[in-house]
């Protein structure tokens, strides 16, 4: 069974490398971006810089082999800043393109604007490598962050991008909200977490 560790920034681009396989297929990410080829050129720069930001933030978990990740935001700092949108902005360009950008934006201001108001912890990306799927990668680095909702009785929040994924969600007591479906995209599942009391000794 996995086991998770904090992720550090040596981990970036392998871990970088692990999510863009992962989301590879991920319907969202396929409406905004159709074309494979660019995708494998860009998408790398995108998830680093995203794994490089969350990681500073002291909440992305991975594996000894690192073949999966969790970036998870602490309550109150789920939305990136402003000079973090900035450093994201050229990679993320660069990967969706033009036409990806515009439909992006009215994606974005749906799913913030759908965003809970209560204290949580937010799930921003769970991938697991394809090579490494049903080997308990993505129960491991989501296990201590739900352990520590649970202590502190704190929420968790996410958006599935992806139906398959709902299920598994679901068996870690995250249920669906709502769904989106801006601008014609596929669907985005927003999942919530109620913190789960303590088990009777």
């Amino acid at each position: 069974m996995a086991s998770a560790r904090h992720a550090t920034p040596s981990d970036t681009r392998t871990l970088a490398d692990a999510l863009t396989a992962a989301f590879a297929v991920d319907p969202l990410w396929r409406w905004l971006i159709p074309d494979g080829d660019r995708w494998w050129r860009r998408a790398p720069a995108m998830f680093a810089h995203e794994v490089a930001s969350r990681t500073k933030q002291g909440h992305t978990y991975t594996t000894d082999d690192r073949a999966g990740a969790a970036l998870w935001a602490p309550p109150g700092l789920w939305r990136p800043s402003s000079l973090g949108l900035l450093a994201a902005a050229p990679s993320m360009l660069a990967l969706v393109g033009i036409a990806g950008a515009r439909r992006g934006v009215g994606l974005l201001r749906a799913i913030e604007a759908a965003h809970p108001k209560a204290d949580h912890w937010y799930l921003a990306v769970l991938g697991t490598h394809p090579d490494h799927r049903h080997q308990g990668v993505a129960f491991a680095v989501l296990g201590p962050v739900l352990a520590r909702c649970d202590q502190d009785g704190t929420g968790a929040y996410l958006e599935s991008s992806n139906p398959e994924n709902v299920p598994f969600y679901e068996r870690h007591g995250f249920r669906v909200t709502d769904e989106l479906r801006p601008g014609g995209s596929p669907p985005v599942a927003l999942m919530w977490r109620d913190a789960r009391p303590p088990e009777d000794p």
